[in-house]
């Protein structure tokens, strides 16, 4: 056990931005994701545990197989909390099991179980037989068998479908033989003002649960999107050609409550979104975890209709550990290269075909047949497949793109360039305030608010470490968090001082996949900040948008502005004066032993 200086908490707050600086003191440059060197970093935050909205989560980061640079995912959990306890700001996992494991983590240490009886099975099973053995009210983290069959984007699952991880995490996992980890801590740490805390605290809940839309929200979640989504032509539709679909209201959330039999929350949340849905499949009873990405990605993307089915599709790839936004866009890439006839007759997929995704998804967690060459994720495929399918592989820096789509969007189209781990919502939703900037408005304006944005979300909210949507959806004002961080350390930031923080850990993470590419042999430039070619020379042919398509001219101005706020150079790269200016002169040194700063 190593302990941490109050000047080094204080330069890196937790979550993604502790998680960050160990990996990179930690992992030699260029290392294989899947070495026994390669660090996994579970990193929760000073806010974690706390009687404060939706407090209960944690960061699960490594160097990533699907794209072999920064990733992670927060995963809201009694696992988060649990860690808390046992009196950890990090766990650091390195090394490889000989036999399959289930780690036990207390505040004594840990404790390393056999885990031979758990391999091979799904993430559910894997569930009831750890919650049989250690309690109802079980804190663990565990792997499915894409995860053991190291598939590129399998994640880590706990609570029957909470999942986080995208970049790979749980394949990562995976090749240390890590099955399953469990947490049974004590008590978490004292406040530096409990009092002021717990008010705080009971004023933020009440404020939520005051809030206009938020019986709506108890009501459908995330799952509300899919008719937003609709109206605004984004929905992702038969890979992203299309922003909307015919089928939409059958997967929507009002046909989502339908079937909908209960609801829960994560640890200290009180605006529940986890919506629990009942469907019947082969004549047996199935419960499933829908939410908007999942029902986006497996239903409109793939031209599958029906909230059952989807959700169906949804249970399977949960309880296999993938990725579910992955994996709708590597199903909807097969479907196109089928059209396309790019896969074998044997192999391909129609548009629509319900009983054939459900088959591929297992054939992807068990690398069986085609499913080996989609495990690898959507870059490697096209790849491998070439006859133009890298037009239509829907990714960024080799993560899959998440359920918005981008043709009429150059501001989210520019989140998902920028983001830390490859092309994902977390960071930056931008598309709300894009609808009130203006659709075709290239201005400086949105690469700057882009900038404030991600601090907010991808900086501050990743590094407390608490979730967003209290104030994305229920508009709890900022300063509350402000008011939390002094409350639960004693330290008075000021928001230009979370800012520098914030611009400290995207250079620090941008440093990492600068660092990594260039030790593994690649290149780096601006092109790997570029959304995929189909939005740029495919325009919409449906909707109200019907013709729209991103200016690659417009795109590259918001995307040299955006380096010009982040204080980087025109590759992309933060420049050694940035480095300096945020405190990390020491990464700035190292750096340079791989490619000159400006």
């Amino acid at each position: 056990m190593k302990e941490l200086s109050s000047d080094f908490l204080r330069k890196y707050i937790g979550g993604r931005g502790l998680a960050a600086k160990l990996l990179w003191d930690l992992n030699e440059p260029g290392i294989d994701p899947f070495s026994p060197q390669n660090h996994v970093i579970l990193a929760v935050g000073p806010l974690t545990g706390f009687p404060l909205p939706s407090s209960g989560k944690m960061i699960i980061a490594s160097k990533s197989p699907l794209t072999l640079g920064y990733g992670d995912g927060n995963i809201g959990t009694r696992a988060a909390v649990e860690m808390r306890k046992c009196g950890f700001d990090a766990v650091v996992i390195k090394g490889t099991s000989e036999k399959p494991v289930t780690l036990k983590i207390t505040s004594k240490g840990v404790e390393f179980l056999l885990a031979d009886d758990l391999w091979g099975l799904g993430t559910h099973e894997t569930e009831r037989r750890l919650q049989k053995q250690f309690g109802k009210n079980l804190a663990a983290l565990f792997i499915g068998p894409a995860g053991e069959n190291k598939v590129l984007y399998a994640t880590v699952i706990s609570e029957h479908g909470r999942s986080g991880g995208r970049p790979g995490m749980g394949a990562v996992l995976g090749s240390k033989r890590v099955k399953a980890i469990i947490f049974e801590g004590e008590s978490l740490p004292e406040p530096a003002d409990k009092q002021a805390l717990n008010k705080l605290g009971a004023e933020a809940y009440k404020k939520l649960k005051e809030a206009p839309n938020y019986d709506f929200w108890t009501r459908q979640g995330t799952m509300m999107t899919i008719v937003w989504s609709q109206k605004n032509s984004v929905l992702p539709t038969y890979n992203f050609r299309e922003g909307v679909f015919d089928g939409f209201e059958s997967i929507s959330g009002d046909a989502m409550e339908k079937i909908k039999v209960s609801t829960e929350a994560c640890p200290f949340c009180n605006m529940p979104c986890r919506n629990y849905v009942k469907y019947t499949v082969n004549g047996e009873e199935r419960i499933a975890e829908p939410d908007y990405e999942n029902v986006a990605m497996l239903g409109s993307n793939l031209g599958i209709t029906g909230i059952d089915r989807v959700s169906h599709l949804n249970d399977i790839v949960d309880d296999m550990g993938i990725d579910t936004i992955s994996t709708g866009s590597v199903i909807g890439f097969a479907m196109e290269a089928s059209e396309n006839s790019l896969l074998s007759k044997d192999d391909r997929i129609e548009w629509g075909d319900y009983k054939a995704a459900a088959d591929l998804i297992r054939k992807i967690a068990y690398r069986e047949g085609v499913g080996n060459l989609l495990a690898d994720g959507t870059m490697r495929a096209a790849r491998k497949l070439g006859g133009g399918s890298e037009r239509y592989a829907m990714h960024v820096k080799g993560l899959e793109i998440s359920a918005y789509d981008c043709h009429a969007a150059p501001g989210m189209a520019l989140a998902y360039g920028t983001c830390s781990i490859g092309a994902h919502h977390k960071d930056a939703w931008f598309i709300s305030l894009e609808l009130k900037m203006g659709r075709d408005n290239y201005s400086p304006e949105k690469a700057e608010k882009l900038v404030w944005m991600q601090n907010i979300r991808g900086a501050l909210f990743e590094s407390f470490v608490m979730c967003r949507l209290p104030w994305v959806e229920l508009g709890l004002d900022l300063d509350y968090y402000l008011n939390f961080i002094r409350a639960s350390t004693g330290v008075d930031f000021t928001w230009d001082e979370l800012h520098e923080f914030a611009h400290r850990v995207y250079s620090l993470i941008r440093a990492f996949w600068v660092r990594e590419h260039v030790a593994m042999g690649m290149s780096w430039s601006k092109s790997m900040d570029y959304p995929p070619e189909r939005w740029f020379k495919d325009p919409l042919t449906k909707g109200p948008l019907a013709g729209a398509k991103l200016n690659k001219e417009g795109y590259d101005a918001l995307l040299m502005k955006y380096y010009e706020v982040r204080g980087w150079d025109n590759r992309g790269i933060p420049k050694k004066e940035t480095l300096i200016k945020y405190g990390l002169s020491d990464i700035a040194t190292q750096l340079e032993r791989f490619i000159n700063l400006s």
